[in-house]
């Protein structure tokens, strides 16, 4: 935001240099980019936050000035004659839209003789980069750069009707915009529109039917507020960026509407003459009140490290706009100025006084009470599953949430929908919002292979965007995991991951088939209820992400986690007396999965089963014992009580268990 030096000092008596101000409103979180010579004027270039419209204008950063010297500030009251009819009577607004349109005020100046503006108002607006035009669209612009406030002048007589309807766009319908290009406008666009066709793209630019030309001699002077998420999508969609859009975007003053209405009929009538008529269409609803906020002065202290006077606070706030509702020893209650809607919590007031009383002023070493706080149940489980999969050899990855069409189509386990759309591609030819991590973390594998790294182990937490039709898409968060491991290695790191966070959990798998995979794929259970999958990708997989190196993916819900962590830490006693290990090799149909064996060897095994670990799986179509329908599990047991040493017979008994229900379970059979 460029700011003329002349110019702010009509509004604040500034007696410090270009230099001093640019510091003071730097300490005061304007940040100061440069200041440039422009004639004998400066040209001051501010960097203002999103969350501070109120300074995309000469007033709002003068009204910052005069409270951080103690000035006074002088703001022009816009005080308009008026001389002709009634301006109801020469024209009318309909505003269909008010979801988009809050607000729409009209007033008419008949009679004006467009041509050249004063040297004084050239040389303002050439100091901050603003060419003259003429002088209806250069009070237009001043007002604008003065106010922060947008508005625009339409020559009367070009306008079908005369009439404004604010509307809907139609889809598809066109405007000729005032740079002379043509924009397709779409149903989520609100138009500024004649009886006949849209004559402005509301908030964002005129259009060229109605553009003040030198033989204009009546205007309708627009001033209105805008739906700030409707233009920053409008902006974004055509690629048609104003000064009228960026502060559109970020909010206006509901206060100083009118204001800047009047502020530009009073310069029309001093510089272009003309009649103004009486009264303004104003389709104003009631706009809700802000609400007071309170501030503790205990809270300044404990936030800040020193001490503010509290009349200095009450003081500060004032000057700032707030209104002051009530205050005792230890609170003041305000309610926010209009144009600060980002005044909304203590911490909000908190920072107006440090700043405005000023950071400097704060030391490097000032003692801030600190306060334990507890970490939420996501942040709890988020670092159980790092240092699980970090400590398993993993690293975590950070991927784009847009993918190409490419990568989007083969893996989409969640939802059959087409997925999202970037009006504006985020990367080249990345435009489509990801419905699963896999592809992304496959991309950073052929990223790394393509690079000549070897070990490319990789693990994010992250959301993917599931579309609803109509509605928002359901943005869930997942756990990927992107191995050059085995089935084996990947399925047993998911499963110490759930081990981490409640020790009990069970994981198991279901049948799974899909074209990226090869015959190690499976859908996985997370006590009972579906979890996520996990396969080894096929040939035709690594092809279509151009892999060299076998890969295994997985991904599943990281918010199933969350629902079964027990995160109440339990004390475990070390184990007294020794273990017995025993080794089992059971022969069984092809159709026997892993899990499944393993849930009856745990049931058999009873209370002192401490682990069963898978080995091996052997297939051998020339051996006997198996044939081609039949395979060998090799898995190891490792059995302990807490009361007392198990004896060998013990052990063998309980061998023997398992071996029987396996037997009558599975028709499995020891390996002889």
């Amino acid at each position: 935001m460029l700011i003329s030096w002349d110019w702010l000092k009509t509004f604040a008596p500034l007696v410090c240099t270009p230099d001093e101000l640019a510091v003071r409103l730097m300490m005061a979180g304007l940040n100061h980019e440069g200041t440039t010579a422009v004639g004998d004027d400066w040209a001051i270039d501010l960097e203002i936050t999103s969350n501070r419209p109120d300074c995309l204008g000469h007033i709002g950063v003068a009204r910052e000035a005069a409270v951080l010297f103690g000035l006074p500030l002088n703001i022009p009251p816009a005080a308009v004659k008026v001389t002709g009819s009634a301006v109801g009577s020469i024209t009318k607004v309909t505003v269909h839209c008010p979801e988009l349109c809050p607000r729409y005020t009209a007033r008419v100046i008949r009679g004006v003789k467009v041509g050249p503006s004063p040297a004084w108002l050239t040389k303002r607006l050439a100091t901050i980069g603003v060419a003259s035009i003429n002088n209806i669209v250069d009070i237009t612009n001043y007002v604008l750069m003065e106010s922060s406030q947008p508005l625009h002048a339409f020559d009367l007589a070009k306008l079908a009707g005369p009439e404004i309807i604010v509307r809907a766009a139609t889809q598809g319908e066109k405007l000729v915009a005032i740079n002379h290009h043509t924009y397709e406008l779409d149903a989520a666009m609100c138009a500024i529109a004649d009886a006949r066709v849209p004559v402005a793209l509301g908030g964002v630019m005129g259009g060229a039917v109605t553009e003040v030309s030198s033989a204009t001699r009546d205007l309708l002077i627009e001033a209105a507020e805008f739906s700030p998420m409707s233009i920053r999508s409008t902006a974004r969609k055509l690629n048609l960026h104003s000064d009228s859009s960026y502060r559109f975007e970020r909010g206006v003053d509901p206060a100083g509407v009118d204001w800047a209405s009047r502020r530009c009929c009073e310069l029309i009538l001093e510089l272009a003459g003309g009649e103004l008529a009486e009264g303004v269409i104003d389709s104003a609803a009631a706009s809700e009140p802000l609400q007071p906020v309170t501030l503790r002065f205990a809270q300044l202290k404990r936030i800040l490290g020193i001490d503010v006077d509290s009349d200095a606070a009450r003081r500060i706030l004032t000057a700032l706009g707030c209104g002051e509702q009530s205050a005792d020893r230890d609170n003041v209650i305000v309610v926010p100025p209009t144009w600060r809607r980002d005044l909304t919590r203590e911490i909000d007031l908190v920072e107006e006084v440090a700043r405005i009383n000023g950071y400097d002023k704060i030391p490097e070493d000032v003692p801030v009470a600190m306060t334990a706080s507890t970490r939420s149940p996501h942040d709890r489980v988020a670092e159980k599953v790092r240092r699980v999969l970090t400590a398993a050899g993993f690293n975590e990855a950070l991927t784009p949430s847009v993918v190409t069409e490419d990568f989007s189509a083969p893996f989409s386990p969640w939802t059959d929908n087409p997925p999202l759309r970037c009006s504006v591609p985020v990367l080249r030819r990345a435009d489509l919002l990801r419905r699963s991590l896999v592809p992304s973390l496959l991309e950073s594998r052929r990223t790394n292979e393509a690079l000549g790294n070897e070990r490319i182990e990789l693990f994010e937490t992250a959301r993917v965007y599931l579309p609803q039709g109509e509605a928002l898409p359901r943005e869930d968060l997942m756990l990927c995991v992107a191995s050059g491991r085995s089935f084996v290695d990947v399925k047993g790191a998911l499963e110490a991951v759930v081990a981490s966070v409640h020790a009990a959990a069970e994981v198991a798998s279901e049948d799974y088939e899909h074209p990226l995979f090869a015959a190690a794929a499976c859908r996985l259970l997370l006590d009972g209820e579906p979890w996520g999958f996990l396969g080894e990708l096929s040939k035709e997989g690594l092809t279509q992400f151009d892999l060299r190196e076998n890969a295994t993916v997985a991904e599943v819900r990281f918010g199933r986690l969350l629902e079964i962590a027990r995160l109440v830490p339990k004390y475990a006693v070390v184990p007294a007396y020794p273990a017995i290990d025993r080794d089992l090799n059971f022969v069984v149909a092809e159709s026997v999965r892993w899990s499944q064996l393993a849930a009856t060897v745990r049931s058999a095994a009873g209370e002192h089963l401490e682990r069963i670990e898978y080995r091996e799986t052997y297939r051998n179509a020339k051996d006997p014992q198996l044939g081609k329908e039949r395979k060998s599990l090799l898995l190891a047991l490792r059995l302990r009580s807490h009361r007392g040493t198990l004896t060998g017979e013990e052990a063998d008994a309980i061998r023997e268990q398992i071996v029987a229900a396996c037997q009558k379970q599975h028709a499995a059979e020891l390996r002889a």
